[in-house]
């Protein structure tokens, strides 16, 4: 076979290579080695020496072997070179088979990428000594127009731009999982992701694309990459650098799916976001009903109050005469005339304070008639306890009894619980919140700040970094909605760090919108909530001082000066504050009932005649259950809100103090008036 027929072979198979696809690589070849492999393939005999050469060490072939030689397909997750056809020429056959050999042997290692329209030079021309012209024939490719780039990058950045997309492909496919992808398809499918739906075209593909990836034989992966990067494009291939993509390896790793979800919210949701619903799937309800019915727990689900009619003596430490007898009702007209005489909270600051493990040794096993102060900032204690609605159902808990109880958490004007909902850390030793547009009308911009010792700000120009003296600003709202209480936060979570010397907060009209109303202020520590009201039209950046705080090491945190605080008695829970209220019932949490010890902290509860809880608590919550609901808990925090509490009469509600927290309690017996110390 002469070379101009082996050439025309060698086209019409480059050609039927090229109109199966639009993307070409290139395989890991060094160049001479491949110049090298096709001169010394011929068969003895057939490449002889012309003049001073073999006659095929051409350099225009030459030139365009090194330039196109280790160019390649892929089809099918196989390599397919442009020498791999056959001719069925006993000249050419093991030039071809070598060729292939050496190429099929190293891996693809880019995507070929040219602005040449062709390579290689189709004909030369040489004149003989005689006058006369010899032609000679060499390789030519000529490129179909959607091989050639017209980016405006050179060759080499854009493929450094594939190599980069196709070992992000690479990652995303072998280090998430397929579990992920489809938690989060579900999330999309149940509106539980904010702006989820833009991705259910990238997740059902990217899931496609997992699927066979790990279908295949690992010698079959690298190709198979390589393919798909270029195919699918960069919302695909590089899906593991999107913001989805944090999501997807964060519950791949395992991490919480709330956790996870909050994170990816904190990269594409606007600041004021709020989630709409809980975090579950289909599949995780369907997983938890199973857990439930296989325990025999369906029956305990449905929650109430707990009424005193559920108790008995041995679950409390105290009750009054007629709670004793009859388990129901507490007091009579006469004490409850003596509820209507409001008190001064500051009048007891000189009780003598004793502990509260002192007070149930030594005074409580004496008292006939036990009231407690109710005060103001006693508002986050109110707890009632709930029963199941099943008598006998079995225990959801860790602990031996089917009882549980709920903080109040459904307060609508808690300023705590609106900073906490924002986003705001509510749990620091100092906390300096602001809060306004309560009634719809002022929706100004106030900027809430700080001035610790020293001179450092701490305000908006700062917000989320946390200062050497462990304060930060994490609640920030410039754009009150017409329908929003906007709030802002100051937390400091570190005695250790804060500096010694005077604090000062006070609040900004950074831009006045023509809201005339003011503002609403709380500064929290040492377990109490000061209270400031400043109802006042604040002028374009006018400034109000709200209070200034002594820091001292040894005497702690001391109020120097502030603005009037808000001690005006409120209905609570059917509970008059700054009143004394008669106890019917002083009891332990319920997981420390008949002797329990060690499961979770012990709670001290004061159950209040008259107390009603009228936001319908939660019916369990995840830290009660036991251990086996833990890979549920997404499921069980969303049905612990489903069996929401009905209001009932006659409920076991009062006030409620952890072991954990520093608090105290005005008491009164018959024979002492005390201040229990928590």
């Amino acid at each position: 076979m002469e070379f101009t027929e082996f050439k025309k072979r060698f086209q019409d198979h480059v050609a039927a290579l090229l109109e199966g696809g639009d993307v070409l690589f290139v395989a890991g070849v060094d160049k001479d080695a491949l110049w090298e492999t096709y001169l010394e393939s011929f068969p003895p005999g057939t490449n002889e020496i012309y003049r001073v050469r073999r006659e095929m060490d051409c350099s225009c072939c030459r030139q365009f072997i090194r330039a196109f030689g280790n160019v390649v397909a892929i089809r099918d997750n196989d390599t397919v070179s442009i020498w791999d056809f056959d001719t069925g020429d006993a000249k050419f056959a093991p030039v071809l088979r070598a060729m292939s050999v050496l190429i099929k042997s190293a891996p693809v290692q880019d995507v070929f990428v040219t602005k040449q329209a062709g390579f290689g030079t189709d004909k030369s021309r040489e004149m003989r000594d005689d006058g006369t012209v010899r032609v000679w024939h060499h390789f030519r490719i000529d490129l179909p127009e959607r091989y050639v780039s017209r980016s405006t990058k050179s060759e080499s950045a854009v493929m450094a731009d594939h190599r980069a997309a196709r070992a992000v492909f690479k990652r995303s496919l072998e280090e998430i999982s397929r579990t992920a992808i489809e938690t989060i398809l579900d999330l999309v499918a149940e509106q539980a992701l904010y702006k989820g739906d833009e991705w259910v075209g990238a997740l059902t593909k990217f899931l496609e694309l997992h699927s066979e990836y790990h279908s295949l034989p690992d010698g079959a992966k690298e190709n198979y990459c390589w393919a798909k990067s270029v195919e699918v494009g960069g919302a695909i291939s590089k899906i593991r650098n999107h913001s989805i993509g944090v999501l997807l390896q964060d519950i791949t790793a395992g991490m919480d799916i709330a956790e996870a979800v909050r994170r990816y919210e904190h990269i594409v949701a606007p600041t004021n976001y709020k989630r709409p619903k809980a975090i579950f799937t289909q599949k995780m309800v369907e997983e938890a009903q199973r857990k439930v019915t296989e325990l025999g727990l369906l029956d305990s689900l449905g929650r109430r109050h707990a009424l005193l009619g559920d108790i008995t003596i041995n679950n409390v430490l105290w009750a009054n005469r007629d709670a004793t007898r009859h388990m129901g009702g507490a007091g009579g007209v006469f004490e409850m005339l003596k509820q209507d005489v409001t008190v001064d909270p500051g009048k007891f600051e000189g009780v003598p304070g004793i502990g509260i493990d002192e007070f149930l040794e030594q005074v409580l096993p004496n008292a006939s008639s036990l009231d407690v102060l109710v005060e103001n900032r006693h508002e986050p204690n109110l707890v009632s306890l709930v029963a199941p609605k099943v008598a006998d159902a079995p225990t959801l808990f860790k602990w031996d009894n089917a009882f549980s109880w709920a903080y109040n958490g459904n307060i609508a004007d808690s300023m705590k619980q609106r900073v906490k909902a924002a986003g705001g850390n509510v749990e620091g030793v100092l906390r300096f919140s602001l809060q306004w547009n309560d009634n719809h009308d002022n929706r100004n911009d106030y900027d809430a700040h700080c001035v610790e010792p020293g001179g450092n700000h701490i305000w908006f120009h700062n917000k989320g970094r946390r200062h050497p003296s462990s304060g930060m600003l994490d609640v920030d709202i410039i754009h009150p909605m017409p329908d929003q209480v906007a709030v802002e936060n100051i937390t400091w979570t570190d005695i250790r760090r804060m500096q010694e010397g005077a604090y000062q907060f006070y609040v900004h009209n950074y831009t006045h919108r023509g809201g005339r109303s003011g503002f609403d202020a709380e500064i929290e520590y040492g377990g109490q909530i000061y209270e400031y009201a400043y109802h006042k039209e604040l002028a374009q950046d006018e400034k109000v001082i709200v209070a200034k705080l002594r820091f001292d090491r040894q005497k702690g945190i001391e109020l120097i000066e502030s603005l009037p605080t808000t001690t005006s008695a409120k209905t609570v829970w059917g509970l008059q504050t700054n009143r004394f209220h008669p106890v019917s019932v002083c009891m332990f949490s319920p997981n420390y009932w008949d002797g329990q010890r060690g499961i979770g902290h012990r709670h001290f509860f004061f159950m209040l005649a008259g107390a009603e809880n009228d936001s319908q608590p939660n019916g369990f919550f995840n830290e009660y259950l036991r251990e086996e609901f833990m890979e549920h808990k997404r499921v069980f925090e969303a049905l612990g809100g489903k069996m929401r509490v009905e209001r009932a009469a006659d409920q076991l509600s009062g006030l409620g103090f952890s072991s954990t927290k520093r608090n105290s309690l005005v008491c009164k017996t018959n024979t002492r008036t005390v201040r229990v110390v928590f």
